[in-house]
């Protein structure tokens, strides 16, 4: 495994690392068993990053990965959880508000059964409430020592940058990590928009869905397979499986071919060679994907063919 900085922090995170939103029997898709087997296998591959959030299985994620995490040294990882969503019907219980904050981080450190959280994820921007509030009440559980960093979670260029002023006007501590959709798919957004923000403020991308649900993978060259994840969420499969991006991901297997990697392997790799990442966040719901996964951190790019990936998929 290698690791990188999250943006100009000093902490580090594996270059891969194992998200919570799919993977877990609190979403209903994995079973208990082979959850812990895949989250056992990532930690002995060197992932050190793992990340969930409250709302997913509203809370019963957070519950399952923090109890079979607590294993391990605490020192030897780097959790993640996020807040925003509704928790429930209660009008306070949603939100960027300083008493959703507050209320959530104790209620998740109690699922996950830690005394802090290294990443504290907005999990998107909130309209309804001043972005100072937010940053205030995040500085004061830095503080407080609950969160090491906060970070936020598909906000668009110009709300990280106004955050950022916002912590620098007052002193407070400015978000270090940002988490975006990104993936040869779905790229443009996060290249024009986010990304340069996000370097020029120290803050480092840890993005999600970087397969594009699968899509990139391959599996979906003849159609979707009834046990697949589209023919489960036909909202995904409508997002994503259309001829024109069936063509395109078509074109990427001679291209992992020559270099003897997996399709799946190659649209990682593709990631980590672009700027301002700090992690690549895969969804995997078994074992052997942990270790298919992890064998793109070392698969070297040369320039032709990332101009090759830039000419089928362009910002």
């Amino acid at each position: 495994m290698k690791y990188r900085h999250l943006g100009d922090a000093g902490t580090q995170v594996s270059a891969i690392s194992l998200g919570g939103w799919i993977n877990f029997e609190g979403q209903g898709k994995v079973p208990a068993d082979e959850a812990r087997r895949t989250i056992e296998r990532a930690y002995t591959l060197g992932i050190n990053f793992f990340d969930v959030a409250d709302v997913y299985g509203q809370g019963e994620a957070e519950k399952q990965v923090g109890g079979i995490l607590k294993q391990y040294p605490r020192h030897t990882l780097v959790i993640s959880t996020k807040v925003f969503w509704p928790m429930s019907d209660e009008v306070n219980d949603q939100g960027l508000s300083r008493k959703h904050i507050y209320e959530s981080i104790n209620k998740s450190l109690q699922r996950l059964g830690t005394d802090y959280v290294d990443i504290y994820f907005c999990h998107r921007f909130d309209p309804q409430t001043p972005i100072l509030e937010t940053a205030w009440i995040m500085h004061d559980l830095i503080q407080q020592g609950k969160v090491l960093y906060w970070a936020t979670s598909e906000w668009s260029g110009a709300q990280i940058a106004e955050a950022v002023a916002v912590c620098e006007k007052y002193g407070l501590h400015k978000p270090q990590v940002e988490q975006p959709n990104y993936s040869l798919l779905h790229r443009k957004i996060v290249d024009t928009a986010v990304a340069p923000v996000a370097i020029k403020n120290g803050i480092g991308l840890t993005v999600f869905s970087p397969l594009a649900m699968g899509m990139l993978t391959g599996k979906y060259d003849d159609g979707v397979p009834d046990d697949s994840r589209f023919a489960k969420e036909p909202w995904a499969k409508n997002q994503s499986v259309h001829d024109e991006n069936v063509q395109k991901v078509r074109l990427l297997k001679p291209i992992a071919d020559s270099l003897r990697i997996t399709r799946a392997q190659l649209a990682l790799a593709w990631i980590l060679h672009q700027p301002g990442i700090s992690s690549v966040i895969t969804g995997a719901t078994r074992p052997s994907q942990n270790e298919d996964n992890v064998k793109a951190v070392d698969v070297d790019l040369p320039n032709d063919v990332l101009s090759q990936l830039n000419a089928i998929f362009p910002a």
